[in-house]
């Protein structure tokens, strides 16, 4: 499945290189996440809470097809870091969005379309956790931007469409007791990007 993902993908972007327009192109990009996993984390021995967010971090690159109206399909590796009362979880991934856009004012823009995950490394105070549900997962991706020549940047909100649990064993209190995690993103994402 991830392959048929990747190879969608770099079809898409070269696939689309025959209808050069105007502001067609390609770039790389970079960036901030502010990020929170799911809607809780059902702490050992406790009720569920909800996570405080935390800063991450995203490197990738992009085409661009069109000009008023575009797609732009993106390949991008994200490392997302949320902590909660017990420890902090770390998560890997490749993110595929494929965004439709509309320019406006010649500077402005509006985006949206799903993003593909594939969820490469997950860490819970150290522990790897390796049965994470689904390894790959589809959400949501709409924004923002601004580009100025060959520089954009954009702000845009993504969110995972299903639960995606991760289980782990912890032995530390005494006792096995099992507890999960909702791998599923929610995040702001604020990006930079130049156009090559």
């Amino acid at each position: 499945m991830k392959k048929l993902i990747i190879s969608t993908t770099l079809l898409v972007i070269f696939g689309l290189t025959s209808y050069a327009q105007n502001g067609t192109g390609f770039g790389i990009k970079g960036g901030l996440n502010y990020n929170g996993n799911g809607d809780y984390f059902e702490s050992i021995g406790a009720a569920a809470e909800h996570p405080d967010k935390n800063i991450g971090y995203h490197l990738g690159f992009f085409g661009k097809f069109g000009d008023k109206i575009y797609i732009r399909p993106e390949l991008v590796y994200t490392s997302t870091k949320s902590d909660y009362n017990n420890g902090t979880f770390k998560m890997n991934k490749l993110d595929a969005p494929v965004l439709v856009g509309l320019r406006f004012f010649s500077l402005f823009n509006v985006f949206g379309g799903p993003s593909f995950q594939y969820i490469l490394d997950t860490k819970f105070n150290d522990i790897n956790i390796k049965n994470v549900e689904n390894d790959i997962t589809v959400g949501l991706n709409f924004g923002i931007g601004v580009e100025i020549n060959k520089v954009g940047i954009d702000l845009r909100y993504e969110r995972g469409f299903n639960n995606n649990e991760a289980t782990f064993i912890d032995n530390n209190l005494g006792g096995t007791v099992i507890s999960s995690i909702d791998t599923r993103p929610e995040q702001l994402i604020l990006s930079l990007s130049v156009k090559l």
